[in-house]
């Protein structure tokens, strides 16, 4: 009975800080979503945004474009797309955010337990966070954080297969979760469960080609325009290239830098785990993976956040690294506030913050990930003993 009672509690507070997060959208909302007031107001989100510019309103498949397909892989697509025939034609932007805002707060909610489960010494501490609360509905990467998050949880319960299913829908979601594979293959091979490894990466890529190959075979162009988009752009907001650009230091081959610097990453990580006497659990480890995809990819999107959260607490080993928790959290918030005053001055409002000032906050943020992601390295290292 008091079980009950404490998951009631806990959903409220959840439920709490998505309505809170709401409150902080709910001006665009009001305001139709026009910019660069979505941007001074710190609320601009893809979701009605990328409802018209998409073909959504129209009930256009987003992947029938060979030019202005959806950029987002299949789940979220066909998803988005499906929502889009519940849509009437009165108040049809407000009313698929507002659809879509009831989905992600449910998505939220499961998120919220799924992280007090792996990490029951912190069952607030992902919710609460100024920074997730800020950047709840910004677009749909929850979507894709929940499966992920589950595929990490049944992995350490030793449920292989509905590990793999899950990893795999969540990378026909967001594809990005496919790092969680190098983790995953080491643990696989520290435990010598080749065979084991086998059976999930055929799972894994079973479920992710049944959701993917039957738009690729019939829309392969428009299916290709997210990988592509990813493939070719250059160094966009948020980036630690994006914001050296701004500060006039020149990165020459940014596309090539960004793969030398993130294979070489992924290798040392990769050579880190080999050398623990212990061999660590996923929950411990995945956030590693990510903070190197995201901190040296050429975007960093203020959503991440969404990803990176309920990773590092899921991660925490002790007290102490809530100092440095707080911290980087504290960078996150200031980046938060730093990107939408400077796009709003981009966008051509009276104020807002320059150029210099956003890439200084870009820079903090990474130095505030940094700081972080090196402590939980150490201590791991420590408490495993590193041969």
């Amino acid at each position: 009975m008091l079980t009950k009672s404490v998951s009631r509690s806990f959903a409220a507070v959840v439920l709490l800080c998505a309505l809170i997060s709401f409150f902080k959208f709910n001006h665009c909302r009001s305001n139709d979503f026009a910019s660069p007031d979505n941007y001074v107001h710190a609320c601009y989100t893809d979701i009605p945004a990328l409802f018209s510019e998409r073909g959504l309103n129209t009930n256009t498949f987003p992947y029938a474009s060979q030019t202005n397909s959806i950029e987002y892989p299949p789940v979220i697509g066909i998803g988005n797309w499906l929502i889009s025939f519940l849509i009437p034609t009165d108040n049809s932007y407000k009313t698929f955010f507002d659809i879509n805002a009831v989905i992600i707060v449910l998505l939220f909610l499961i998120t919220a337990f799924v992280v007090r489960k792996v990490k029951p010494e912190y069952p607030y501490l992902f919710p609460a966070t100024p920074a997730v609360i800020a950047s709840l509905f910004i677009n749909w990467d929850i979507w894709a954080v929940v499966t992920a998050l589950l595929a990490i949880y049944y992995f350490d319960q030793k449920k292989y297969e509905q590990s793999a299913i899950a990893l795999g829908v969540s990378i026909a979601t967001k594809f990005f979760p496919v790092v969680l594979l190098l983790p995953i293959t080491i643990i696989f091979y520290r435990r010598q469960q080749i065979k084991q490894l086998a059976k999930y990466l055929f799972t894994c890529t079973l479920f992710w080609s049944a959701i993917n190959l039957p738009i690729a075979l019939l829309y392969f162009d428009g299916w290709w325009r997210f990988f592509k988009l990813n493939l070719e752009r250059g160094e966009d907001f948020g980036s630690i290239w994006y914001a050296l650009s701004l500060l006039d230091i020149s990165i020459p081959k940014v596309n090539l830098i960004y793969i030398i610097i993130s294979v070489t990453l992924f290798a040392l990580f990769a050579k880190y785990l080999w050398q623990l006497n212990q061999t660590p659990t996923l929950a411990q480890v995945a956030l590693f993976v990510v903070v190197i995809f995201t901190t040296f990819s050429k975007v960093y999107s203020p959503q991440y956040i969404l990803w990176l959260t309920p990773l590092a607490v899921i991660a925490l080993q002790n007290s102490r690294q809530l100092i440095t928790f707080w911290f980087w959290q504290t960078t996150e918030i200031i980046y938060h506030l730093a990107i939408w005053q400077y796009l709003a001055l981009y966008a051509g409002a009276e104020f807002g913050l320059p150029a210099g000032g956003y890439a200084l906050a870009t820079l903090l943020r990474v130095a505030g990930v940094g700081i972080f992601t090196l402590q939980l390295l150490r201590d791991l290292a420590v408490k495993s003993t590193v041969k």
